[in-house]
């Protein structure tokens, strides 16, 4: 199903009356919500069906989820982040910035990291899920606190690659 599809499923929903719908096909579930008459939010959830558990459990590991770094776009800031490359986080979850609550952070901001070192860890449905560095260089910002929630794709640290 394309966006333009999808679009006119909205449509057609906000048009009829209903409430919520639900559409579920074989590799992913749609839900559309509407508000009652008077308010204008209508509100569309995407799922991703999941493979079964057995699946899963037998599939191969091929080691821990490496962070995807990209280069930054300059901001409004009055500092130029530019040369800076930011280390994303790769999944949605909780970022623990040490590894035990006793422990001292895996890296700080002046910290110099190399290809492949732990930067932080990532609970994610109760699995914790070690961050690998994906450059080499120097911590210049941290971007998140200790014990907070974090979305697909958020920026965690700023690397400083010189």
């Amino acid at each position: 199903m394309d966006i333009r599809e999808i679009q006119n499923l909205i449509k057609f929903v906000a048009k009829s009356g209903a409430t919520e719908v639900k559409l579920e096909m074989d590799d992913f579930k749609i839900t559309i919500k509407t508000t009652p008459e008077g308010t204008e939010s209508t509100y569309v959830q995407h799922i991703p069906v999941a493979q079964p558990i057995q699946q899963m459990v037998a599939a191969p590991t091929t080691g821990a989820p490496v962070a995807a770094v990209t280069p930054t776009a300059p901001s409004s800031d009055a500092e130029d982040t530019s040369k800076y490359i930011t280390i994303k986080s790769p999944m949605i979850g909780t970022l623990y910035r040490k590894p035990a609550p006793d422990k001292a952070p895996f890296v700080e901001v002046g910290s110099t990291i190399s290809k492949g070192d732990v930067v932080c860890v990532v609970e994610a449905m109760k699995l914790f899920n070690e961050i690998e560095a994906e450059v080499s260089g120097k911590i210049v910002k941290v971007l998140v606190d200790d014990s907070s929630p974090v979305e697909f794709d958020q920026p965690l640290f700023l690397v400083d690659p010189s």
